[in-house]
């Protein structure tokens, strides 16, 4: 049996709702660390079934950082206004803004790459491996995957969060798409710096 106290704990560790909490403290046998487990689990599941939902409403989150040195304009979208004046989703805003002052991502994600970057990229990296003497196909392994790296380093939402580094920008923004109810996507970011 789980206690109401349990289901509370769990309720402002996650901020998940009463009845969620409590199904997965009984589907965890009480034990805290699979409940919370349990809840970014179907977070993520819930997070992939509302993806294909329209993020017609949102805000523009503007942050400025370093003295006026660094300027971040943001477009943040969710399904209806009522989310997009939530507390809530308005952090999860000037939390991107502050990433991407930090971070300087170029992209919001890996699919937003040129291809003419990536060419780009794989022409530097041919030509800095061209003396390794590696058969051929070892060699476009290894420049594959340093432009997957390169692309998980530039793009938005494949970069650890700054406030959590073990945790990429989308788990960020998938917790809250199961914490809000609703799909949240990033539209677009500029960065300024002088």
């Amino acid at each position: 049996m789980v206690s109401a106290q349990q289901v509370q704990k769990l309720r402002i560790m996650t901020n998940c709702g009463m009845m969620e909490c409590k199904k997965a403290l009984e589907a965890a046998g009480g034990v805290m660390d699979k409940a919370v487990e349990i809840l970014r689990t179907s977070g993520v599941a819930k997070a992939v079934q509302k993806a294909e939902r329209t993020a017609g409403q949102g805000v523009v989150e503007s942050y400025i950082h370093a003295g006026g040195k660094v300027g971040v304009l943001l477009k943040l979208n969710c399904e209806t206004d009522f989310v997009a004046k939530n507390e809530s989703f308005k952090q999860l805003a000037h939390d991107l803004a502050l990433h991407i002052a930090g971070m300087k991502p170029l992209y919001v994600s890996q699919d937003d790459i040129p291809e003419e970057v990536r060419e780009s990229e794989r022409r530097i990296y041919t030509e800095q491996f061209k003396g390794l003497n590696k058969p051929q196909e070892i060699m476009n392994k290894i420049i594959e995957g340093k432009i997957q790296t390169y692309s998980a380093e530039v793009a938005l939402l494949e970069q650890p969060f700054a406030k959590d580094q073990d945790r990429k920008v989308k788990d960020i923004i998938n917790d809250y798409i199961a914490k809000l109810g609703e799909n949240i996507k990033v539209r677009g970011f500029v960065r300024y710096e002088i």
